[in-house]
């Protein structure tokens, strides 16, 4: 009698509950995705032909009749083709804020031959109005030329004869005319005094229009052209984003910019209106205002007085993971900033200095529980780096606080060991791709064939991604990285990796998908196809698995979905694309010729 009594009064409760809860929302998918080759990355579920979109996230991965049982009223179907579909990449290394005048320059990524690139400076220079450079600004190298060498200067003032122009090769050395050396002041006490700058002479000595230097060159430079205005820069960073997205890029960890809070002000109107068709976590670097200064100092006040954020903090209102603070670096000193021109020997920094940087200044990122990245290329510089480091850890332990090593092309195995047991990660890049030759010729083929040391660092265990450190240093495209890293061949042809230093194709994509979310602390919710996961992922234009090794440096999206939205859709899916705003301004290299060889 009381067990009855009790069923009847738990059943009149339910149904009291359910007369006291809100409508239920529609059943069924947001998105389904079917007749797909799925690669998820996920060991538990390895393969699939279709998956489910609800709320941003994937909730479930199968078959195609199991995913379309799914279908509700107002669900989106797209049907794959049976192309290949991927995670979203995740770039965990990149410069994307910095290129707020990505729209006034030249991009010559992937041009075959340095005969087209010259006909492209050449329009250009009859469309830029006065007042106004023409630009190249990284991205490009000489060995993907079929010419196999750079532009003469005879050959560049034919192509731009009346403006000023500016052409550089990652942060090697520059080219420019007459106009644009008069403009810097180059000669004179206009023109600022850089270390490791050097003007080539002709044997009268004057200009030759050939300048080398290192990294602070190149950026002091970039500050003395004409400058985008507001409106421009958000056009600028609308289409890099653009750019990002025709790659199967959904996130782009934003290594260092300008100093925060500035540049977020750009990013902050996408994020207003929910345009923001990529996450872009940012650590941030503060050059402050050319007056003496401490950077880490400057960071810190930045985030606690200036626009105070922590650790973590998410300054999207709408998208995870969309622009949180993740750290300082990847500068976290001038003086001990090693650059990585490999047509140079290797910067070499005094181990005094890297103790002072570490006892002095990273030890107070750790005290404050800072995350933090340090630009390090050469081994020599990171045993000293992680001497000091290993000693403060005995003073303030580093347990839980993520911290890594950027691009670290030549580190040995010894320190590979140690950064393991300290707990910090590596975040490689695909320089070597690009500008492999100039190592050879520089260090050695020997050297070169191991570096950096993938096979044994993906065998490690350690946290590890590989970035693409665009803008400038490289090319923004992954799968230049990702086939040089598979075929062990430079854009040139030239064998730059040793056999057994090479990855499979899911090793590669491993570290452009899986692996860096580490770097994003987002690694239980991003890099696979898996219910749970937030929903970014990548149709290909082309089977990354089976194409012939030639063509992996040719793949990209035809369809990439980031949050559950589609953001970019060419061939079948350009119906589905997301309208682009006009580009700004009109004369815009970017609206002739695209932000990449052949992509309008």
């Amino acid at each position: 009698m009381i067990l009855r009594f009790l069923i009847a009064f738990m059943a009149m409760h339910g149904l009291t509950s359910t007369w006291a809860q809100p409508k239920q929302e529609t059943s069924g998918a947001d998105l389904i995705v079917h007749n797909a080759k799925i690669f998820t990355g996920n060991p538990a579920q390895p393969e699939a032909s279709a998956l489910a979109v609800k709320h941003g996230r994937i909730y479930s991965v199968g078959s195609d009749a199991q995913m379309l049982e799914l279908k509700g009223a107002g669900t989106r179907v797209i049907d794959s083709r049976g192309r290949r579909l991927i995670p979203g990449i995740i770039d965990a290394h990149t410069h994307v804020l910095n290129e707020s005048g990505f729209n006034y320059t030249v991009r010559w990524d992937g041009v075959p031959t340095l005969r087209r690139a010259l006909e492209m400076l050449n329009e250009q220079a009859k469309r830029t109005p006065e007042g106004h450079w023409v630009k190249v600004i990284g991205g490009w190298s000489p060995y993907q030329f079929e010419e196999n060498r750079f532009p003469s200067m005879d050959e560049l003032r034919n192509a731009v004869p009346n403006r000023p122009f500016i052409v550089q090769y990652a942060y090697n050395r520059a080219f420019m005319n007459q106009q644009a050396m008069d403009a810097f002041g180059v000669g004179t006490s206009r023109f600022p005094e850089l270390p490791g700058t050097e003007f080539e002479k002709d044997a009268q000595g004057r200009y030759t229009g050939v300048v080398h230097g290192h990294t602070f060159t190149f950026i002091a430079m970039e500050t003395m052209v004409p400058q985008p205005s507001f409106d421009d820069e958000v056009s600028s960073l609308i289409h890099t984003i653009h750019g990002l997205n025709r790659f199967g890029i959904t996130s782009a960890i934003d290594a260092g910019n300008r100093g925060y809070p500035k540049l977020q002000a750009n990013l902050a109107v996408l994020a207003r209106d929910n345009r923001l068709n990529v996450r872009m976590p940012f650590v941030d670097m503060q050059f402050g205002d050319g007056t003496p200064m401490n950077m880490v100092e400057a960071q810190i006040r930045a985030i606690t007085r200036t626009a105070p954020i922590s650790p973590g903090h998410n300054l999207h209102a709408n998208l995870a993971h969309g622009h949180v603070y993740r750290g300082a670096g990847e500068v976290l000193c001038l003086d001990v900033h090693d650059h990585e021109n490999f047509d140079r020997p290797a910067v070499i920094i005094e181990p005094e200095r890297m103790r002072q940087l570490v006892e002095k200044d990273v030890a107070r990122l750790v005290q404050r529980r800072i995350p933090f990245r340090l630009h390090i290329s050469y081994d020599e510089n990171i045993t000293p780096f992680l001497d000091a480091l290993e000693k403060l850890n005995e003073k303030t332990p580093l347990q839980g606080l993520r911290w890594s090593i950027e691009h670290a092309e030549t580190i040995s195995s010894a320190n590979i060991a140690r950064v393991k047991r300290l707990g910090g990660g590596i975040a490689l890049d695909t320089k070597m791709a690009l500008h492999g030759d100039g190592f050879i010729k520089t260090h050695g083929r020997d050297k070169a064939l191991l570096t950096p040391r993938l096979r044994e660092l993906m065998d490690s265990g350690i946290p590890l991604a590989m970035t693409t450190d665009a803008f400038r240093a490289a090319s923004y495209n992954p799968w230049v990285g990702i086939s040089w890293m598979v075929t062990g061949r430079a854009v040139s042809g030239t064998e730059v990796l040793a056999k057994d230093n090479r990855l499979s194709r899911a090793e590669a994509l491993d570290l452009f998908t899986r692996r860096p979310a580490w770097f994003m602390n987002a690694e239980s919710e991003m890099g696979l196809i898996a219910p749970g996961h937030l929903a970014d992922f990548v149709l290909l234009d082309r089977d990354y698995f089976t194409v012939p090794e030639s063509q992996i440096k040719s793949v990209s999206s035809v369809l990439t979905v980031m949050d559950g939205r589609v953001v970019f859709g060419t061939q079948d899916y350009g119906r589905l694309s997301p309208a682009l705003p006009e580009i700004l301004p009109g004369w815009s290299p970017i609206k002739h010729f695209g932000g990449y060889y052949g992509a309008r």
